[in-house]
């Protein structure tokens, strides 16, 4: 019996695309984290593998949500902290305005 090779044979199966990074409840947390100790969307942005670009992105769709309120948040304490050489801990400054 002759087995006759297939005049068209299959494509090959081209590889799934890679997963698109995400903005997961815990990135947002440590990028928020970091963003109180640094001032930094960039630095922030990149230490949870995410662009600065995709953070602000992240939070233009999330304005007015507690994200983007810690953001402002972040950033007007961790100044504080720069001008304010006895408030050293910029999250323990954060932590007490919570609790007002």
């Amino acid at each position: 019996m002759d087995q006759h090779p297939h005049p068209n044979p299959p494509a090959p199966v081209a590889p799934p695309p890679t997963a698109q990074p995400r903005w997961t409840p815990d990135k947002q947390r440590r990028f928020l984290t970091i963003l109180l100790a640094t001032g930094n969307v960039t630095q922030a942005a990149r230490a949870v593998a995410m662009s600065p670009a995709s953070a602000h992105r992240l939070r233009r769709r999330l304005a007015g949500t507690p994200f983007d309120r810690t953001w402002v948040n972040a950033l007007t304490l961790h100044a504080q902290s720069l001008a304010d050489p006895f408030n050293a801990d910029p999250a323990l400054a954060m932590t007490r305005q919570a609790r007002r």
